[in-house]
């Protein structure tokens, strides 16, 4: 959520902001009913000293007092007024935060307007891969070599499904136990969140109201999802701390958490999406940090290269993006993306997104710290990055490492768990 005062007293900046991200807003008509809604809270609060005042009179007075039946009489008058007022203000109340819940995050400054056509390739790692034979794609190699099924994924739960077995299934929990065992040695507290998750947390993270629909809703009720399947991690981790004043020596706060993630998208049949490149489960390790607003940026950083540093061990070309406004999510003021090649479809895939939210995500989850020096408690930062997905990790290693004669290396930090440097293909079944 974006700082009211921020709204009030900079308006144009706000609009101006927005507008690269291709969301137009007029702030006139927001700006004039905020002061109606604090006008109106003005006289509330002023009624209800009135209300105390006349309550401590009348304590005071007998009951026969002739002057205690006009009291009352004004007693009566005043809580039918206030109770009017009361009711109008909650509904002014409503439709200010209903304004406020549907805008989207400010991009930073140094973010290009536009959607993804203006998104901007910062750095690449190493070339990519060319190969002196005719490569396969990664649906067919994960076929020869018995990875996943996509057909009896299909059978047991739709389109947008597959099942891993085999190797297959060993080389997902290798590249999770790989990005565990990372992120444990840098520091970062392990968290095995709930995968069902109340509407709040869909709030906090800044998916509700407007994208309700992109999730698969377990319970529904006025707002919204009252429950829901985690679309990722993020959602639970951002909720953590919410409604807490954290003290600032605690500052920053690092976790990382696994689970599958559940999505309603999915795309087509077409190339840029076949295999396990798009679907309804897939699985993710997810990074976040919680700091304060002066070293958000060096946490922003500190993400990034952690991403780079997992899709480097694994021996895989990629490059860094710095995204656009219009292709940034809602939360979000800015997102580097590390995305992998993929030699089928002759371009690069994300496989991680790395953002940071500023206070936006803490406004709407009053997520707080507490200074050091004391003072008034101030909204923390809130950070996250994939670490990393695995649903397109998996098809850019198969493509990237395949021979001429059929089998895949196997990246030596995964060995230790496949028992095996190289995957080799398999007789059907």
């Amino acid at each position: 959520m974006l700082d009211i005062t921020l709204l009030r007293e900079n308006p144009e900046r706000v609009e101006r902001a927005l507008a690269k991200r291709a969301t137009y807003v007029d702030l006139t008509g927001f700006l004039a009913l905020d002061e109606t809604y604090r006008r109106c809270n003005s006289e509330v609060e002023q009624l209800r000293a009135e209300r105390k005042r006349i309550s401590r009179e009348l304590a005071q007075l007998p009951q026969a007092e002739p002057g205690a039946l006009a009291k009352r009489a004004e007693a009566t008058d005043l809580g039918t007024y206030l109770a009017a007022l009361e009711e109008r203000l909650a509904a002014l109340g409503e439709e200010r935060q209903a304004f406020l819940d549907q805008l989207p995050n400010l991009p930073d400054e140094d973010v290009q307007a536009g959607g993804k056509e203006q998104n901007e390739v910062i750095r690449e790692h190493s070339t990519r891969p060319e190969f002196d034979f005719q490569p396969r794609d990664h649906v067919e190699l994960a076929r020869r070599l018995g990875l996943i099924d996509y057909e009896r994924g299909v059978k047991l739960s739709g389109a947008g499904h597959w099942v891993y077995r085999g190797n297959g299934a060993l080389l997902e929990w290798a590249l999770l136990n790989f990005f565990v065992e990372t992120h444990l040695r840098d520091g970062y507290e392990f968290i095995l969140a709930p995968h069902l998750l109340t509407y709040q947390a869909g709030y906090t993270a800044g998916q509700f109201p407007k994208f309700a629909d992109d999730v698969f809703a377990i319970e529904q009720g006025p707002a919204g999802p009252q429950r829901f399947l985690l679309p990722t991690a993020e959602t639970a981790l951002i909720s953590l701390h919410r409604d807490e004043v954290l003290p600032e020596p605690d500052l920053p706060r690092r976790y990382f958490a696994y689970s599958p993630c559940y999505r309603r998208e999915i795309g087509g049949y077409r190339s840029t999406e076949r295999g396990t490149l798009r679907g309804h489960q897939f699985d993710k390790v997810e990074l976040v940090q919680f700091t304060r607003p002066d070293t958000s940026d060096a946490a922003h950083q500190e993400l990034l290269v952690k991403a780079e540093e997992l899709v480097g061990a694994l021996g895989l070309h990629y490059r860094v993006t710095r995204l656009a406004a219009g292709d940034t999510s809602a939360a979000m003021a800015k997102t580097f993306d590390v995305e992998v090649w993929l030699p089928s479809i002759d371009a690069y895939v994300e496989v991680s997104s790395v953002s940071n939210a500023r206070d936006y995500q803490a406004r709407r989850g009053n997520i707080r710290y507490r200074p050091a020096t004391g003072g008034k408690a101030a909204y923390v930062h809130t950070l996250n990055a994939s670490g990393l997905a695995t649903s397109r990790l998996l098809p850019a290693l198969l493509e990237q490492h395949q021979q001429p004669d059929g089998t895949v290396t196997v990246p030596e930090v995964l060995r230790p768990w496949l028992k095996t440097d190289r995957l080799i293909p398999t007789t059907p079944r």
